[in-house]
Formats: C-alpha cells, sequence, structure tokens
C-alpha cells in the first residue's frame, strides 16, 4: 500500500529514493505549507517529513533584487514603477537552437516554467548565420558590432532591385494586376485603432534575460569536463544558440550540482556519435513594472494589513471603482494601477464619492486616472448603447437579470418599462415583443434613450415618455382604447414598491365586464431584514392596498452586506385595479 499526498516539485529530490509513481505540482506563486507526508511502501519502509515552513517559489515582488530602494515608502499620489523591477538570479543551459525545443521536452520539470516567462531564450548577438558575416568585416568595435563591408551597399540595391522585378516564384511583377484581380483593403486608422496599439505589450517590455560573468571568466570559457568527460570542453560557439532557463533552485550552482537526471540527460547527448555540446551560464532575469499582475503590485502599495481591491465594474472604455473609506488616501495610486494593468480596454478610471441621493439616480464620480471623458458606449447582448455616466445612471451588473425578464417575454407582450433610464430593458424587448413604453424622469437619459433607439433602427416599436412614474402608468392604463399592456417593470430598487399605489383603481372607468387583461408587474426592491422576501411582500401588500397572491420572489444579487436586491413578479390583483 503507497500513502502519496501532491506536493511541490521542489521539495521532490528528497524523496527519490522512494521511487513513487506520481506528477509532481508545481506551485506557481508563494504558497503555505504545514502539513506531513508519510510514505509507506511494499518494502516495510516507514517515513514521515514535517514541513512547517513557508515555501516560496515562483516570482514574487518580496524576492529578488531591487534596483530602487524608497527611503520614505510610495507617494500617495505619485506612481514610481522603477521601484517594482527585481532581478534574480538564474541558471540556464546554453544550447545549439537546433537542438533546443528536443531538449526542452526531455527536461520537462527542471526547467524555471514562470507565469508570462518562456523556456526559452534568445542569446544577444549570435543569430548571424556563417553566409551572412561574410558581407562583414571580421573585426569587431568595442561594442561587439560588426563592421560594414564596402560591398554591402552593392549588395542590398541588387537584392532590392530583383524583389522589385521579379515575384517570389521568379515571375515578372504586372504592376496593375493586383488592382485588378482584388479591391484595395482600406487600412484601419484613427483613435482606436492607435490605442490598441499601444496598448499592445512587448516580452521585453516586461522581461529582459542577461548572461553574466562569474569568476572572471564568461560563458564561453567555463569547462564542463568535469560533468561530462575531457571531450567536452566549450570554447567557442559556431551558429546560433538558445538559453534553457533552469529552476530557480539551481541558480549560482556548478554544473555537478545539478540534479541528478540532468547530468544523466548530458552524458547521454555527448556520448552519441554526434558531438553537442552544452554550457552552464549565470543569468539575470529583470522582471519590469508590466510584467507583475494588479493584485501583486497593490499588495505591495499598500500598507500591511489593508484589504486589497480586487475588482471593479466595466462600463465601455470606463472602469468604476467603489473604494472603502480606508482606501481613499491612497485612491489616485490603485486607480494608476487598474489603468496601467488594463490597457488598453480602460481608458478611463473613476470613483464613486457618494451614494445616489438624487431623483435622476445619478452618481458623483471623481476621475482619477486617465481621459476624462465619462461618454462611452457599452455592448450589450449584441445592443450598442451610449451612456454619459456624468448624467444617467448604468449598472452593467444588471445585464443577466434584464435578460432573464425578456426570456419571460412572449412576442405578443406589449411592455411597460415605468423607470427606463437609458432603455438597456426597452431596447433589447424591442426586438422581442410587440410595442414597449419606455419612461424615465431624467431628460438626459430620455435623450440618450433616443438616440440609442435610433442606433438600434427601432423608432416604430418604442414609445418615449419623460414623465413621473405614477403618471404614466395612469396614463398608459387609463387610455380609452388602450394597446394593453401585458408586463410592466419598475426598476428603481430603492422607491419602486412606493409607486405601486398607482395602480389602485386604474380601471374604474371601464366595466367590470370589458375582459381587460391584468398586467404582470415585475417590482424591484431592497431588504436588509432577516427574511427579505417576507419583508418586501409586506411592503407590496401596504402600496397596493391588497397582499397579491402567486408571486414569485427572485433574489437578484447581494449589494452589500446584508442587503439583497429582490425582483417580486405578480399579476395585478383584480380588486384593486377596479377600486373606486
Amino acid at each position: 500500500m503507497v500513502s502519496v499526498l501532491l506536493i511541490p516539485s521542489q521539495l521532490l529530490p528528497p524523496l527519490h529514493k522512494f521511487s513513487l509513481n506520481f506528477q509532481p505540482c508545481r506551485a506557481i506563486t508563494q504558497t503555505k505549507f504545514n502539513f506531513k507526508f508519510s510514505c509507506t511502501s511494499s518494502f516495510n519502509s516507514f517515513s514521515t517529513f514535517d514541513f512547517n515552513a513557508i515555501i516560496d517559489y515562483g516570482p514574487s515582488l518580496s524576492k529578488g533584487q531591487k534596483l530602487i530602494e524608497l527611503e520614505e515608502g510610495p507617494d500617495s499620489n505619485y506612481l514610481v514603477k522603477q521601484s517594482f523591477t527585481r532581478v534574480f538570479d538564474i541558471a540556464a543551459l546554453r544550447v545549439p537552437a537546433e537542438e533546443c525545443h528536443a531538449l526542452q521536452a526531455r527536461l520537462k520539470g527542471h526547467l524555471l516554467n514562470w507565469p508570462r516567462i518562456k523556456n526559452i531564450a534568445r542569446v544577444s548577438g549570435d543569430d548571424i548565420d556563417e553566409h551572412i558575416k561574410e558581407l562583414f568585416d571580421q573585426k569587431e568595435d568595442e561594442n561587439g558590432v560588426f563592421a560594414r563591408n564596402e560591398n554591402m551597399d552593392d549588395l542590398l540595391r541588387e537584392r532590392v532591385e530583383l524583389a522589385n522585378k521579379f515575384n517570389s516564384r521568379g515571375f515578372i511583377h504586372f504592376k496593375k494586376l493586383a488592382q485588378m484581380s482584388r479591391p484595395k483593403v482600406k487600412k484601419r486608422t484613427g483613435q482606436g485603432s492607435q490605442e490598441r496599439a499601444k496598448g499592445r505589450r512587448n516580452k521585453d517590455e516586461y522581461a529582459t534575460i542577461e548572461v553574466v560573468e562569474e569568476n572572471g571568466e564568461t560563458e564561453e570559457d567555463e569547462d564542463l569536463t568535469g560533468l561530462l568527460g575531457d571531450d567536452f570542453r566549450v570554447k567557442s560557439w559556431k551558429g546560433p544558440t538558445r538559453l534553457l532557463l533552469l529552476d530557480e533552485r539551481h541558480a549560482k550552482k556548478a554544473a555537478s550540482e545539478l540534479p541528478q537526471a540532468v547530468q544523466v540527460l548530458l552524458r547521454e547527448d555527448t556520448n552519441q556519435s554526434r558531438k553537442i555540446k552544452y554550457e552552464l551560464v549565470q543569468c539575470k532575469l529583470t522582471l519590469f513594472y508590466d510584467y507583475w499582475r494588479m493584485d501583486e503590485v497593490l499588495e505591495e502599495l499598500l500598507p500591511k494589513g489593508m484589504v486589497v481591491p480586487s475588482s471593479y465594474e466595466l462600463v465601455g472604455h470606463i472602469a468604476h471603482l467603489n473604494l472603502r473609506t480606508e482606501h481613499l488616501p491612497h485612491r489616485r495610486l490603485i486607480a494608476q494601477v487598474v489603468f496601467d494593468k488594463n490597457r488598453p480596454k480602460v481608458q478611463t478610471v473613476v470613483n464613486k464619492i457618494d451614494a445616489i441621493q438624487n431623483d435622476y439616480r445619478t452618481m458623483q464620480l471623481e476621475v482619477l486616472a486617465g481621459n476624462h471623458s465619462l461618454v462611452t458606449t457599452v455592448v450589450e447582448n449584441g445592443i450598442r448603447f451610449q451612456v454619459d455616466l456624468a448624467t444617467v445612471y448604468w449598472n452593467s451588473r444588471l445585464g443577466t437579470e434584464r435578460q432573464r425578464l425578456i426570456n419571460s417575454f412572449k412576442r405578443g407582450d406589449n411592455v411597460c418599462d415605468v423607470f427606463s433610464g437609458v432603455g438597456p430593458l426597452a431596447i433589447a424587448a424591442a426586438k422581442k415583443v410587440n410595442r414597449v413604453y419606455a419612461n424615465d424622469l431624467n431628460p438626459f437619459a430620455v435623450k440618450y434613450q433616443l438616440k440609442n433607439i435610433a442606433c438600434n433602427k427601432l423608432q416604430g416599436k418604442v414609445e418615449v415618455f419623460n414623465k413621473d412614474g405614477r403618471e404614466l402608468i395612469k396614463e398608459i392604463l387609463g387610455r380609452e382604447n388602450p394597446a394593453f399592456v401585458t408586463q410592466v417593470v419598475m426598476n428603481l430598487p430603492n422607491d419602486a414598491a412606493e409607486y405601486l399605489d398607482a395602480f389602485r383603481g386604474v380601471f374604474r372607468e371601464k366595466h367590470r365586464d370589458m375582459h381587460l387583461p391584468l398586467p404582470t408587474i415585475h417590482v424591484y426592491g431592497f431588504s436588509k431584514a432577516s427574511k427579505p422576501e417576507s419583508e418586501f411582500l409586506e411592503r407590496i401588500g401596504s402600496a397596493l392596498g391588497e397582499a397579491p397572491t402567486a408571486v414569485v420572489m427572485h433574489r437578484v444579487r447581494l449589494v452589500a452586506p446584508g442587503k439583497w436586491m429582490l425582483c417580486a413578479t405578480f399579476s395585478l390583483p383584480k380588486r384593486v385595479a377596479f377600486t373606486s
């Protein structure tokens, strides 16, 4: 019987004598372990390993060598990106370029395997082929750069002339052939494409690898004869080479101290009929600010013990933060990190200053990073909406709830959205139902809703109003020849339940025998009670004057600890509609 506990691969060397058949588990970030490892085999041997220590594996801002040390800690308004540069000592095997991929597969488990860092690195200056070097003088300057040959200009000029005259298959070019065979492709130019190009990060922007000298000897002078035999002695390289980055535990180790599996592999290959050269070199791996994740940078920036902000709401190109009071002194640093780590998707970072307290449901926002434009375009379920967060209300987190409601509508429904905002529900529903009546008290929301209706080509299916919610309910449902409203949506969680009194006697001027359809009402509200559904139902019954029956309660989301957003769905009671 064998009992096995999965452990990090850096702990495997001491356990190789047990010859257990299991795959190594490699940790990517810092990992804390506090456990015991027991092994019982058929050889009647039993051993216990007690690991009560913190095992650090992988890149971390708490490890490595700092290039800049801040004397008085980070400034609350200025981010010093150079202070996040870390230098790590890494060992590597320098091998011929044509052999690197095969060796990478054979050395699996002994390579670096850090996130976003490739195990194969280039050696600067040795990728020039021999026949290209002949075009240069063999003398190098003090920087190791080959001087230009006098015949270089003539050779390049001849090559350009041949390229202009013949194509890749050796046929003569016809200047008009490309224009006749296919239309011109318009190049994408503009601010959007420029921002995307600016936001792309090159690998060299967040990591570099450099071969360093040790004990006065360069990597070309190191002697591995003690490991690989007298026939193996590296003095110079011909042709391109690559670096296979070894696991961080092998840094600053001699060739004889490498794992047994690596030494056996090198001996096997050097004993083959064709000689393959290997060379153990020491490198400096430098990781810059762009390498680290957002949470790692914020954890390093903020005081110890402070909760790191981990989420934000994305509205178009705007990242909307909702910071705690303890975060406010560091809000600009937090916003700058969010902006840097999410470009070009995020171009503006804002924070809500105060809770929503006005009738228009607009938020007071402070721009912390990026451009100051709060007008953006949001795409939700394939529909485009133009939004100005300075004057209208938008909540991307309700997109799933809006889609849930739309899925419950039928094609013949007539929907009345009493608090429609810029029209996320009304416009999406108009693509499915017969007709939509959309209303909002905020004139800016009505302005953007009309723009969004025109943008989505739904002018004939949505009728927009700028009224108080009670007035709209009485006007739409009290018409003499109404297009019977079958669905009423009241998504104003703070006050929607209070507007239910507008349904009292809404059909009182009509005869009871007209067989008018009673609309289905979807009303939203917040509740902090221990039993939120019961408390919300009491408020609904108090506003209607009668408790509705067959009420379906749906918990939308938890907006704060102990505070639920609910949706109650029920049919308007007949006695409430016809009451005098």
